[in-house]
């Protein structure tokens, strides 16, 4: 090779590049391999020896006879993978720094006229599928991806589809595992003794606990099972008093005297009820007794739920609680009570209440309000619907409704529960639960797109029963197969509504599987990084389904899902996101389009969704159940 030697003595420097796998590339890399062999003449002339003993040449010969007729043919000559690998991501202007194995074993074996093999596809998409359910770890310890898919043994230094100089070290990344120092098992043993030490702490606090309950029990066993004769039977709206500092009003809310009433599994102390706070009168004032279970101790952050009040300081009200004046700092607006607040619309409440009678009379009418005045925004269907729960068995605490989803809205027939508590969180304007935001879904379902094919055929929605953020991390397999088998009914361009529960906030993936492309709705401005195993497991199912249908993608995007970031409204507090993902839906289903534009639809377009665009979400809801009869006297 004279040209090196000229290059030598004119001091030509040769670039030598590497791959992220360790292996020589770049266009000097054939040159030097060949060249390598001058370098080292007592090495090269024992190697030419090894080669011409007859001994040897029967091995070769017998190797040579085995590897004529390969299973699946290599067709790149002395390109070597390597090079191959330069060569795709150079074609492909990939950001990539290397490709899976499989990927090159199959370009290493196609031919000048471009065409696969069927056999040869088949295990590509084989190891399309097992990369979906093998880990990298299972991956480097055991057989890889191409090797199960070939079902031939993995040989030790060295990795199927990757080609020489390359060895699972330098392919994963991680060291050989080695075993724990002295050291380090002393740290571990520490760690635990201390994880040891608080879990006796926690449960000697529990015994506590459970012992004065039950001193509380002893003392209170009669008061937790007889009514009190002060108070009338059954639930009746009161005020809430204070002695300490000073007497004072401090609340108000509803009584609870049920004969063997418990308060969060437990009786009541002695001198006791159960009362519901609804409304706050004094931002500072505390609980006569802090709730253990939810380690309350202010009264505001017991707004809906019940605690233990003394008798002498409960009085019956049964007026309706009124709405101070402005100038009172003691109530705090987004403190009211869904009663209180109804003051507002004093027109449609009290022609309402006025219909009550009369309803009762004959159950199967339903509760009218007056029209509001000019100009006024009267929420008549949130107050009919308030107004049956109060007078409905719904009123007691754990009072539900099932509502049956139809297989076409999730992929599979289900009972939905809606219990009191969601319906409060609505009246209340606080953050929902799965069940209000599957009963929109039916909603959305029954009067938009039943009996209307093109909706029905367009759209779909994904279950967040069965796919959310704990089920992710506890079952990412079942999530999965949902998902996977959710797309597989579609038969054309299909987009799927999918409000996504991350554990404290909704958002919303709208999923157009044949596509790949994912767009993202989240009304806090994150991005979808902030949730890799929701974003992981979208991946992943998409890729799975592809394989499934035998779908064929460009070599550039096999590895890439489209993710869109939709510029969609946002939302101002902390509570409001389960009400944007409603109206994301309303909006998408009445836009009656699959692509969503990144600046979101021009019609619905704005920075911030006002109160009266969520109240009538809010509205439609309640109306629904009205019309569902799910609530009747």
């Amino acid at each position: 090779m004279k040209s090196i030697i000229r290059d030598r003595d004119k001091a030509v420097t040769y670039n030598v590049n590497w791959n992220a796998d360790n292996q020589l590339i770049g266009s000097n890399a054939a040159k030097l391999a060949s060249y390598i062999g001058t370098l080292v003449q007592e090495e090269w002339v024992a190697f030419v020896a090894q080669r011409r003993d007859e001994n040897f040449k029967k091995v070769s010969a017998t190797n040579r006879e085995r590897a004529s007729n390969p299973t699946y043919a290599y067709k790149k000559g002395r390109l070597g993978y390597a090079r191959l690998e330069e060569k795709i991501l150079d074609e492909t202007k990939s950001d990539a720094t290397s490709l899976p194995p499989h990927v090159l074993w199959k370009e290493a074996r196609v031919g000048k006229d471009g065409t696969v093999r069927d056999d040869v596809q088949h295990i590509y998409d084989e190891c399309e599928t097992l990369s979906q359910s093998i880990s990298t770890a299972e991956d480097q310890e055991n057989r890889s991806v191409l090797s199960r898919a070939l079902n031939v043994p993995e040989y030790p230094g060295r990795v199927r589809g990757k080609g020489h100089g390359c060895t699972p070290t330098s392919l994963y990344k991680n060291p050989r595992r080695r075993n724990s120092s002295n050291q380090e098992v002393m740290e571990t043993l520490q760690a635990l003794q201390a994880q040891v030490l608080q879990l006796q702490k926690d449960n000697e606090r529990y015994r506590c606990m459970e012992k004065c309950s039950s001193q509380l029990k002893e003392t209170s066993e009669k008061a937790s099972i007889n009514c009190q004769n002060k108070f009338p039977e059954g639930i009746s709206s009161c005020q809430l008093y204070l002695s300490s500092p000073t007497y004072r009003l401090v609340g108000k809310g509803k009584v609870h005297n049920t004969s063997g009433d418990l308060l969060h599994h437990r009786p009541l102390p002695d001198g006791h009820l159960k009362v519901s706070v609804d409304v706050v009168l004094d931002k500072d004032a505390l609980l006569p007794i802090p709730d253990i279970v939810s380690e309350t101790t202010l009264l505001r952050d017991a707004i809906g739920s019940f605690v233990a009040w003394p008798l002498d300081l409960i009085f019956i009200d049964d007026e309706t609680p009124t709405k101070p004046a402005s100038k009172d700092k003691g109530i705090l607006r987004h403190n009211e009570s869904v009663a209180s607040q109804k003051e507002v619309f004093a027109q449609g409440s009290q022609q309402l209440s006025q219909k009550i009678g009369s309803r009762q009379k004959n159950k199967r009418d339903l509760p009218v309000t007056s029209l509001p005045k000019k100009g006024a925004f009267v929420p008549r269907y949130q107050i009919s619907l308030e107004t049956l729960v109060d007078s409905s068995d719904m009123a007691t605490a754990g009072a539900i409704r099932l509502l049956d989803m139809e297989e076409d809205i999730f992929g599979y027939s289900c009972t939905e529960t809606v219990g009191k508590e969601d319906l409060e969180h609505i009246f209340r304007h606080q953050e929902l639960g799965v069940g209000v935001i599957h009963t929109y879904i039916r909603f959305l379902y029954d009067n938009f797109m039943r009996g209307n094919d093109q909706l029905s055929n367009r759209f779909r929605f994904v279950s967040s029963s069965l796919v959310n953020k704990a089920l992710i991390c506890r079952e990412p397999d079942s999530c999965r197969e949902y998902l996977v088998k959710r797309f597989m009914a579609s038969s054309t361009n299909n987009l799927y509504l999918w409000p996504y529960n991350s554990g404290c906030h909704w958002l919303l993936l709208a999923i157009d599987p044949l596509k790949e492309v994912v767009y993202f709705l989240n009304s806090i401005d994150g991005e979808w990084t902030n949730y890799p195993d929701m974003k992981q497991l979208v991946d992943t199912s998409i890729k799975v389904f592809r394989s499934q249908r035998q779908a064929r993608v460009p070599r550039t995007k096999s590895s890439n899902i489209t993710w869109i970031k939709v510029q969609c409204p946002l939302q101002r507090n902390g509570i409001d996101c389960g009400y944007f993902v409603m109206r994301f839906m309303r909006e998408i289903i009445n836009m009656n389009q699959i692509e969503i534009p990144i600046t979101y639809f021009d019609e619905y377009k704005c920075a911030h969704y006002t109160r009266l665009q969520l109240e009538q979400i809010k509205e439609e809801l309640c109306q629904y159940f009205i019309v569902k009869r799910l609530i009747s006297i």
